[in-house]
């Protein structure tokens, strides 16, 4: 598999971002596998190399093209846009936010130019980007703002266990009300698409029951009767799917290989079961747009950030997945463009 030049924003400048990136990007392996160019500000960069006794050079660059990509030097996109007069680490700030995005923007628009393959993010604060007056409350919003991609899907991966969401940011009592035949329906095709983007195409999907047991046929509420009709109907089509299936068990029985994925059915229900399963290595993935994206899935720790004591493995992972998946699932893409 060739290297693919994976595009890292560095994230909130205010927070552990940038000190996650440069610690990660001391694992040689990653450059043995990948090539990963830095999106961000090499002043704030230098910063975190600093407090967090790291020794690498960094090679400034206007173009992909121009990167080394060898072990011990950071290849940066330099956008010149941190005051470190001003930024305050560990702070909410407006400029944080602007910067942020200013790195997100120009990461994407290098993956939509084709010439970087992935993008790799780390961490923003959503407290800065409102600051900032960026219309976008998070990662996923502003790529799907930026990519023009009708609500993309979000999948985490960790241990090999993937886990699909029906729906993300919602109360629980809307997040209940949306489980219906009909967005069952669309989201086990979109997501059977989605597997078969990263190049999985064996195995059975899981999805996850509402209610205790799946409601026990009614004692413990209806809800999970839309998931029957919407799997039995998939199944007709000729999906591979089964449920719905215990949410107490569905996880682990996946995780060991029954099934290769699961619908969870609201934020929480897959969030507690991968993240309790191993916080820093559960990785998101972001599928709807002509490129990947991955990203660690943690938030900007501002109450440790400068201290040098954040740990860089989710960063790592992601920049790992990225590799793995990154080059079948353009190709992908580019053969079933619709």
């Amino acid at each position: 598999m060739s290297r693919q030049i994976i595009a890292i924003p560095m994230g909130d400048p205010a927070g552990i971002g940038p000190e996650i990136v440069v610690k990660a990007l001391t694992e040689k392996r990653l450059y043995d596998e990948s090539k990963p160019l830095v999106v961000g500000d090499c002043d704030v960069l230098a910063d975190a190399m600093r407090f967090s006794n790291v020794n690498l050079k960094l090679h400034e660059v206007e173009h992909p093209s121009e990167g080394k990509y060898e072990y011990g030097t950071i290849d940066v996109v330099n956008l010149h846009n941190c005051d470190m007069k001003t930024l305050k680490i560990g702070q909410v700030s407006a400029q944080a936010g602007q910067a942020a995005f200013e790195f997100i923007k120009k990461a994407v628009e290098l993956c939509q130019s084709g010439e970087a393959d992935v993008l790799a993010t780390t961490t923003i604060n959503k407290e800065s980007l409102h600051a900032a007056e960026v219309p976008y409350i998070g990662h996923t919003e502003i790529i799907a703002g930026l990519t023009g991609t009708y609500d993309p899907l979000t999948v985490f991966e960790v241990h090999g266990l993937r886990v699909f969401f029906l729906t993300r940011h919602m109360s629980l009592v809307k997040a209940c009300s949306m489980v219906t035949k009909e967005r069952l329906c669309e989201y086990i095709e979109r997501c059977t698409e989605a597997l078969h983007s990263l190049g999985v195409t064996e195995g059975t999907m899981a999805v996850a029951g509402l209610n205790p047991h799946n409601g026990e046929h009614g004692l413990f509420g209806n809800e999970d009767a839309a998931i029957y009709e919407a799997v039995d109907e998939m199944q007709k089509k000729g999906y591979k799917v089964f449920g719905p299936v215990g949410a107490d068990s569905v996880f682990h029985q996946a995780l060991h290989g029954k099934y290769n994925s699961v619908l969870s059915l609201y934020h929480d229900q897959g969030h507690i079961a991968t993240k309790t399963l191993d916080f820093e290595r559960t990785i998101s993935l972001t599928i709807g747009m002509d490129f990947l994206r991955t990203s660690v899935d943690h938030g900007t720790a501002l109450d440790i950030a400068g201290k040098g004591i954040a740990s860089a493995v989710s960063m790592i992972e992601a920049i790992t997945l990225a590799q793995k998946y990154g080059g079948a699932y353009r190709e992908y893409m580019k053969n079933h463009k619709k």
